[in-house]
């Protein structure tokens, strides 16, 4: 933190040495915990001809100092205590370990690099073009225009989600696990996808025993969820969990003390890590809600973050557990053109905070040609087995109910994908998650048994371009099998998961200034008269 005019305003030019070294430092909480500090202050002191012009300046100082620690004790206090009112956190201030485990430390690093980059590609690159609109991009969903910077994930045709440049198998290869060998840790992907930066284990110990330390909730949280009927949709309870959270925004309360714009990344990141890491127990506390008899069950300290929410949800195989850290991981982003990522960057634009902006994602996210599909795989599945009464059925029985599925004018739920021309990685990892811990899996064989037979049929049709499975084709049959039979609550498991893709580029989306996002619209008459023209 600069000082501030009015304070500058009371020192003369004799104050320059001091001035300086304040502002050589990224915020004037560093400072005041630096030897420097004391040592101006004290060179200060000696020249007793300055001594009133000083004074001011050295009196504002020490109180500074003095609220600080008053602060700095109160948030011990708090966090020691476990209170659930937090209303009053200031957790962005606070001085963040110099220690290369902790993650701000490494992006406060990293954002003036990308700052720089942004500008220079305005000032040098401004003009480039990336491509044409055409008319059946403004008609079609705007799909495949280029419109937005996603820095997270990128979806290639051929190859699939690469997160960070690093393609599935290699971020399960590479991305520490909780034991050698297992899947990713989802702060290990976290930490990917905010910093670009492959984390070592201590690394990822660190950011889950941060994650754990900001999990409390306000009791406010739940009794907002309490007000709902039991009977309300779980992403309806969801959502207004997520918006009553929202009264804690660092980024809400910094905004209105007027904080530089240029810090608006701090707050946002608060606010974002504040999120992911209570979603878990908002979510759970929804399902046992629901679905269980209501009791709550509390975070375990010994556990990561994938493993802490199937433990509140009340599942403890250590199986369970691993699939979760891989569901977690493979859900979390897939580039920002999909409706609760782009929704959550168009409602940040205008400085929404990300409670907000995240709330508006789930919404769109809950839609069923978006978060719904592993549900509806699901249940088609099942109605497959109803059908036949076993799910060991023929590949002729079962061509036969997918034709008649398809004259129906009915989709194939968990089959194609608006960019993927091959199958989705994430389908493919969660196949071989499957083989290794559950291979005689009925319904398991059965997904595998759709897999040779939908492809060749809807190849067939000639309509289809992509007839391979996506990651919803599979997943529904693996929770399923672990005892999370409930398929309405699908979507949430989804939900949570894309925090960890959406939360990073809100940050970003901050720390580098995006503007506010305002497309430019067309009526239906103009582009008939546009088109006109051009023919």
């Amino acid at each position: 933190m600069e000082l501030s005019g009015k304070l500058r305003s009371k020192a003369n030019f004799h104050a320059a040495p001091l001035y300086i070294t304040l502002r050589n430092h990224a915020s004037l909480h560093k400072c005041l915990y630096k030897d420097q500090f004391c040592s101006q202050i004290f060179w200060i002191c000696d020249l007793s001809t300055f001594l009133f012009d000083f004074l001011p300046v050295v009196v504002a100082l020490v109180q500074m100092a003095f609220f600080r620690s008053v602060s700095a004790l109160s948030r011990l206090r708090s966090r020691v205590g476990q209170q659930s009112n937090l209303a009053n956190s200031v957790r962005w201030l606070q001085t963040p370990s110099s220690s290369n485990t902790d993650l701000y430390s490494e992006l406060k690093e990293l954002v003036p690099e990308y700052q720089e980059r942004v500008k220079k590609l305005k000032t040098d690159h401004g003009s480039v073009e990336l491509g044409k609109i055409t008319v059946d991009m403004v008609l079609g969903g705007m799909r495949g225009m280029t419109a937005l910077v996603w820095l997270g994930s990128a979806v290639d045709p051929d190859e699939g989600i690469r997160f960070r440049g690093m393609s599935i198998p290699e971020c399960q290869k590479k991305l520490p696990g909780a034991f050698p060998g297992g899947e990713p840790l989802p702060e290990a992907v976290l930490w990917l996808l905010l910093t670009g930066k492959i984390p070592n284990k201590e690394q990822v110990d660190s950011l889950s025993q941060e994650l754990r330390s900001r999990a409390t909730i306000p009791d406010y949280a739940y009794k907002a969820i309490d007000a709902l009927p039991v009977s309300a949709h779980p992403m309806t309870q969801f959502t207004t969990g997520v918006m009553a959270l929202q009264v804690q925004s660092e980024f809400q309360k910094a905004y209105g003390s007027g904080i530089a714009k240029a810090r608006y990344w701090e707050p946002t990141y608060e606010d974002t890590l504040n999120l992911i890491a209570r979603l878990p127990a908002i979510a759970a506390y929804i399902y046992r809600r629901i679905f269980k008899d209501g009791k709550i069950i509390p975070l375990d300290d010994s556990l990561d973050y994938g493993a802490n929410y199937a433990h509140m949800l009340g599942f403890d195989d250590p199986e369970m557990l691993e699939f979760m850290r891989l569901y977690i991981s493979i859900h979390s982003d897939h580039e920002g053109g999909n409706v609760s990522s782009h929704t959550a960057h168009l409602v940040s634009s205008p400085l929404s905070d990300p409670y907000l902006a995240f709330a508006a994602a789930l919404n769109g996210l809950a839609g069923p040609l978006h978060g719904l599909a592993n549900q509806e795989v699901l249940r088609w599945i099942r109605s497959i087995v109803a059908e036949f009464g076993t799910p060991n059925i023929s590949t002729e029985q079962l061509a036969d109910y997918i034709n008649k599925t398809l004259s129906k004018g009915q989709v194939v739920p968990g089959y194609g994908h608006g960019v993927l021309r091959q199958t989705d990685p994430r389908y493919t990892c969660q196949r071989e998650f499957a083989l290794k811990h559950l291979p005689n899996d009925p319904l398991f064989q059965l997904v595998s048994k759709i897999k040779e037979v939908v492809p060749p049929i809807l190849t067939k049709l000639g309509k289809v371009k992509n007839p391979w499975p996506n990651v919803d084709a599979h997943s529904g049959v693996l929770l399923n099998y672990y005892g999370l039979t409930e398929e309405n609550y699908y979507t949430v498991l989804f939900g949570v998961s894309r925090s960890f893709g959406v939360g990073p580029q809100l940050i970003w989306d901050r720390a580098l200034g995006m503007p506010l996002e305002r497309p430019k619209s067309v009526t239906l008459e103009k582009l008939e008269q546009l088109c006109a023209k051009s023919s």
